[in-house]
C-alpha cells in the first residue's frame, strides 16, 4: 500500500494532487485567519476575547498550526518537483515564448512564493512571537499589536504587497483547482475564472482592510 501511494506522489498526477489538496487547506485557513483579523472592526474586547479564545484551547490551536505547517511544506516541495520535472523535459528553453491558458498570476509563482514564504516568517515573528526587531509587543493585547504594528507605514505596506502576492497564488490556485477537477471546458473556463477572481479580491481585500483602515486613522 505504501508503494502504491510512493509510486503515486512521484509522478506528475500524485504531485498535482498533492499541490491541490494542500492548496485547499490553505484556502481554508487563509478564510479563517481573515475572519479572525476582521474582529478588529467589531472592537478590542472582541478581537482579544478571540485570541484569548484560541490559546486557551491549545489542541485547536496548535493542531491548526501543525496541518497548516505539513501543507505548506508539502505543497512547496511539490511545486519545486514539479518545477524540475518540467525543467528536465524541456531543458533547453523556446526560442519563443507562446503563453496558452495562462496568467501573469501562474507566471509568476515561482519568485512570488519564496517573497511570501520570507514574508510569513516575519509576519509570525511579529504578530505571533513578538520578537519583530523594534516592534513593541503585548501577547494580551492582540488589538494593540495590530494597530501599533500597521501604524508604522512601512510595516503595512510590505504587510499589502505580501497579500497583493498572495492574491496572485491564490487565483492561480483556485483556477487551477476546477481545471484539476475536469472542468477545463469552455462551458466553465469563465465561470470558474469569475469565482477564482471573486474570491481572491473578497480574501486579499479583507486582509488588505486592517492596515488600510489603521494608516487612515479609522482604527487605532
Amino acid at each position: 500500500m505504501s508503494a502504491r501511494v510512493a509510486s503515486l506522489y512521484h509522478s506528475t498526477i500524485g504531485k498535482k494532487a498533492v499541490m491541490a489538496i494542500t492548496g485547499i487547506i490553505m484556502f481554508g485557513y487563509l478564510v479563517g485567519h481573515m475572519a479572525g483579523n476582521l474582529q478588529i472592526f467589531i472592537g478590542r474586547q472582541k478581537i482579544n476575547d478571540y485570541a484569548h479564545f484560541l490559546h486557551a484551547t491549545p489542541l485547536l490551536l496548535w493542531g491548526t498550526r501543525a496541518v497548516l505547517i505539513v501543507a505548506i511544506i508539502l505543497h512547496i516541495w511539490s511545486a519545486y518537483e514539479l518545477a524540475q520535472d518540467a525543467w528536465k523535459a524541456r531543458p533547453v528553453a523556446y526560442a519563443k515564448t507562446k503563453y496558452i491558458e495562462t496568467t501573469y498570476a501562474a507566471r509568476t509563482m515561482r519568485w512570488s512564493g519564496p517573497i511570501i514564504f520570507v514574508y510569513l516568517v516575519y509576519h509570525i515573528m511579529h504578530l505571533t512571537l513578538g520578537r519583530a526587531p523594534g516592534m513593541p509587543y503585548d501577547p494580551e493585547d492582540v488589538y494593540g499589536n495590530l494597530v501599533r504594528g500597521f501604524q508604522i507605514a512601512p510595516v503595512a505596506i510590505m504587510y499589502m504587497l505580501a497579500m497583493v502576492l498572495v492574491g496572485f497564488h491564490l487565483y492561480h490556485g483556485l483556477w487551477s483547482f476546477f481545471q484539476s477537477l475536469g472542468l477545463n471546458h469552455p462551458k466553465y473556463n469563465k465561470l470558474r475564472r469569475q469565482f477564482a477572481a471573486v474570491m481572491t479580491v473578497l480574501i486579499c481585500g479583507g486582509f488588505i482592510a486592517v492596515p488600510i483602515s489603521v494608516l487612515a486613522g479609522w482604527v487605532s
